[in-house]
């Protein structure tokens, strides 16, 4: 039997316990009353953290008072259904319905496997290709395992592109804290990468292209010893000095024809990513004075993104032919009607340019046409000749062999290798034996006139007038030009 004074104690504590149950009610029903207004589960998300902790609190508080007054002595026996009595004010019917809408808005609450998983986080490593590396030596240096490597390179497909690994190149590694490799990817250039990820189907593979920002420069420069260290001093890449030579070789011979005092200026891109410099672009327009005759190109975009250059009045800067069929030679003996034939010890006709290179250059076929012969001859050696429509035919002899597919009535393009330099017939040195006929007349190839490409008409020619306007007045105004330098100020184009 308990004594008096702690029946006393007991009564006193659930009422106090009943008490703080009551405040708990009462303000979780101020903080429950705002959900019945609209957007009601924005509130509730909103209010989510706090009623979580109420909630918490008043059951455990309720709890609480339900034991210690279970715990005074009742004098019926059975099975007791008591509902909360809290001193004073009772809790209305309503705020009671309050409360339970409250409970039910905390249970529809996201639960934490209902809410997003956060990424893994990925540990990369960036590797630069040595010389003499192979793709074997990267992976285990590393770390990761032959295995890991051949799944990425067989399933991904990419084993051709990822086996021609080149010197200062990059690979960069991403895997996660179980030693899986999640990502490969292979950066070929600033602006290219091939990118391997793994997947339920296995590794997969894409190609991952950058587009940079241009900006208009200009360079000029003056022929002192030769037109490549002009284009260097100036400031120019080696490719851009090539597009420049190739640009103006249609009537420019640049090995026989340039003169010191020559000069020249370039219009171009400057190639800009994330704020740097990564090279030089396509030339916008140039102008070339040889010998006090002034050339100049202006770019023309097509409306299928193609481009070609044209002359500022819309005639093509591309010629029916190439000047000349090698890259890289010295003419060792011109055209001449009365020449003493070398092998032969006779006054013979010279009929066409000798171009003396080392065995095997490309030979290129100057223009379109069709192949009438493709043979070997006692004085030619093996010899082509190709046929351009009905009026112009041209001649190459003492082949060393000819190219993959030439033979007679093979059709080939401007450009086109159709074999190499040898001195088969009757040389006396790897050589090549160019002729140009025009109508069946022979001609000197360095001094014929070269038909012209087509020209811009009607729509077209308009919008090559109106978007050509400024680049040439750039090249005839000085006024008007960007100053030589890398144009870090110029404005995008």
């Amino acid at each position: 039997m308990r004594s008096q004074a702690t029946k006393i104690r007991n009564r006193r504590h659930a009422g106090t316990l009943r008490s703080n149950a009551r405040r708990s009610l009462l303000r979780l029903r101020d903080l429950l009353r705002p959900l019945h207004q609209p957007r009601l589960e924005k509130r509730a998300l909103l209010l989510g953290s706090s009623l979580g902790v109420a909630a918490l609190a008043v059951t455990a508080i309720v709890s609480q008072a339900l034991v210690v007054e279970r715990a005074s002595p009742i004098e019926s026996s059975g099975t007791v259904s008591r509902s909360l009595e809290l001193p004073g004010e009772s809790l209305p019917t309503q705020e009671i319905s309050e409360f339970s809408l409250g409970l039910g808005a905390i249970a529809n609450l996201p639960q934490p496997a209902d809410l997003p998983q956060p990424i893994p986080q990925l540990q990369e490593q960036v590797l630069e290709i040595g010389s003499g590396d192979s793709l074997a030596l990267i992976f285990d240096r590393a770390g990761y395992s032959p295995r890991q490597l051949y799944e990425l390179v067989t399933e991904s497909g990419e084993g051709e592109v990822l086996s021609r690994i080149y010197p200062g190149r990059q690979l960069v590694f991403r895997g996660n804290q179980e030693g899986d490799l999640v990502e490969l990817e292979y950066r070929i250039s600033p602006l290219e990468s091939l990118l391997v990820q793994q997947s339920d189907q296995g590794y997969t593979a894409e190609r991952l292209f950058r587009t940079p920002e241009s900006f208009p420069a200009t360079r000029s420069g003056q022929i002192e010893s030769s037109f490549y260290m002009a284009g260097k001093a100036a400031g120019l890449n080696d490719n851009l000095i090539m597009e420049l030579a190739a640009l103006f070789g249609w009537d420019i011979d640049f090995a026989l024809e340039i003169r010191r005092g020559d000069s020249f200026r370039v219009i171009y891109e400057d190639l800009y990513l994330d704020g740097e410099k990564i090279g030089q672009g396509d030339i916008l327009a140039a102008e070339f004075i040889n010998q006090g005759e002034i050339y100049r190109a202006v770019r023309h975009v097509f409306a299928d993104g193609s481009t070609d250059y044209y002359t500022p009045e819309g005639e093509s800067m591309r010629k029916a032919f190439l000047r000349t069929p090698l890259d890289v030679f010295r003419i060792s003996s011109h055209f001449d009607p009365y020449r003493k034939h070398p092998v032969l010890n006779t006054i013979r006709a010279h009929n066409g340019t000798d171009y003396a290179a080392a065995t095997g250059t490309p030979i290129r076929a100057t223009g379109d046409g069709r192949v009438a012969s493709a043979r070997f001859s006692s004085s030619y050696g093996n010899v082509v000749e190709i046929q351009h429509g009905e009026t112009y035919r041209t001649l190459y002899a003492h082949m060393s062999r000819f190219a993959s597919g030439i033979r007679s009535g093979t059709k080939v393009e401007q450009g086109q290798i159709i074999g190499y330099v040898g001195m088969t017939g009757l040389a006396t040195g790897p050589h090549l034996h160019f002729e140009f006929y025009v109508n069946g007349s022979v001609r000197n190839p360095v001094t014929v006139e070269l038909p012209n490409g087509d020209p811009l008409t009607g729509e077209e020619l308009q919008t090559f007038r109106s978007d050509s306007t400024a680049l040439i007045q750039m090249l005839e105004n000085p006024a008007l030009r960007i100053a030589d330098s890398s144009a870090e100020s110029a404005s995008p184009l």
